[in-house]
């Protein structure tokens, strides 16, 4: 431990404060929830002389806000907003371990190492003789993105609102301008219960939806790809769940399938059960009930990237163009509340949530130096 560089201290430090997400029905509650992590961000904070502050979201969960003001007048104001909760594992997964240069660990990709970083940068800011004239750089500790994403969703209303946010996600410390958006659907159809030796006196709900399946397998995704986003290429569906019947003997009076619709710019809600009911029609299936499984808004991220600060961004991460993703991020929601929003952090996303999730020390001192560079260039 001796031998750790400050950051890498501090990404150890947040890895081994247990932040599982309260809403995944995980039972312990000594490895729930966020606040001993925003208890650890805040007293650095504070030890530095910056201003800190909380919003409520949930019962017992607040976002974490830390204003570094500028030397002159706030003309603008940028966001660095990664979420400090991580999904469930076991105690042990909370025990940091390194080995061949990477840090093992629950968070330490998803996003921990996003946290240290950015967090290490702002501090380090903030201990400068110069800082930015007329910039306030804002860091936000968000809660809740593994879960409803309550944390950016109430940020993007009664929060701060900003010339650019960045999320901290695991990128590949690649700008991330685009993500796909996430509609969850369930169709249901209808029959009429009998026993299962007289069939014929009943109507099969399951058999109802056997053409409403074969549609959605073979049909729907042949219209999808005709859309493509430049970033994003084109939107997807997976059938995700199916429900249906009570037992052997019971002709089943209704069916229930849950769809995971991921959309593109320029897609919405609408639209997409508005399509899904027109190929119905087309091929003379009957249509099932339409219901949302949600009860937020989850849309695509299209942010503009001829934006002086995401130019600026690029420049400071060294890279020349951004990329899109597949999956969803607290960007979304903050972009939604009038905050042009990137996403990027250290990590492959593909160690997100996993068994032995690990992050690159060298990508997230890399991703400092970024974060770093780009704070100090502030006007």
């Amino acid at each position: 431990m001796s031998r750790l560089s400050s950051l890498n201290r501090l990404l150890w430090d947040l890895v081994e404060l247990p932040s599982i997400n309260p809403s995944l029905e995980y039972k312990d509650a000594g490895l729930t929830g966020e606040e001993k992590v925003a208890i650890y961000l805040e007293d650095l904070a504070r030890a530095s002389g910056i201003d800190s502050k909380r919003m409520k979201v949930l019962p017992g969960r607040q976002n974490l806000i830390l204003r570094l003001k500028p030397s002159g007048k706030i003309k603008n104001k940028v966001m660095l907003t990664p979420h400090m909760d991580v999904v469930p594992a076991t105690p042990d997964a909370f025990l940091p371990k390194i080995k061949n240069g990477c840090l093992f660990g629950r968070g330490a990709c998803d996003t921990k190492g996003s946290i240290a970083s950015f967090f290490h940068a702002f501090l380090r800011l903030s201990k400068e003789t110069s800082r930015p004239k007329n910039t306030e750089i804002i860091f936000v500790g968000l809660i809740d993105e593994e879960f409803g994403q309550a944390g950016s969703r109430l940020l993007a209303q009664k929060g701060p609102k900003a010339n650019l946010a960045i999320a901290g996600e695991p990128t590949n410390l690649k700008v991330v301008s685009a993500h796909k958006g996430n509609l969850w659907i369930r169709l249901s159809t209808n029959g009429k219960a009998a026993h299962g030796s007289t069939p014929q006196y009943g109507s099969n709900a399951i058999n109802h939806m056997v053409p409403v399946l074969e549609a959605l397998t073979n049909e729907y995704p042949k219209l999808l790809t005709i859309k493509v986003h430049p970033l994003l290429g084109s939107p997807t569906i997976s059938i995700g769940k199916i429900r249906g019947g009570s037992q052997p003997n019971v002709v089943p009076d209704s069916c229930e399938i849950d769809i995971d619709r991921r959309t593109i710019p320029g897609e919405t809600d609408k639209s997409v059960q508005k399509e899904m009911r027109n190929l119905f029609r087309k091929l003379k299936i009957k249509s099932p009930e339409f219901s949302a499984t949600r009860s937020v808004p989850c849309p695509p991220l299209d942010t503009d990237t001829t934006l002086p600060l995401v130019r600026s961004f690029l420049k400071a991460s060294k890279r020349r163009t951004t990329i899109g993703v597949p999956y969803f991020t607290d960007a979304s929601p903050i972009s939604m509340g009038g905050t042009p929003a990137l996403v990027y952090g250290p990590g492959n996303i593909a160690q997100a949530h996993s068994k032995n999730e690990w992050v690159s020390l060298e990508e997230v001192e890399r991703a400092e130096q970024s974060i770093f560079r780009f704070l100090s260039n502030l006007e």
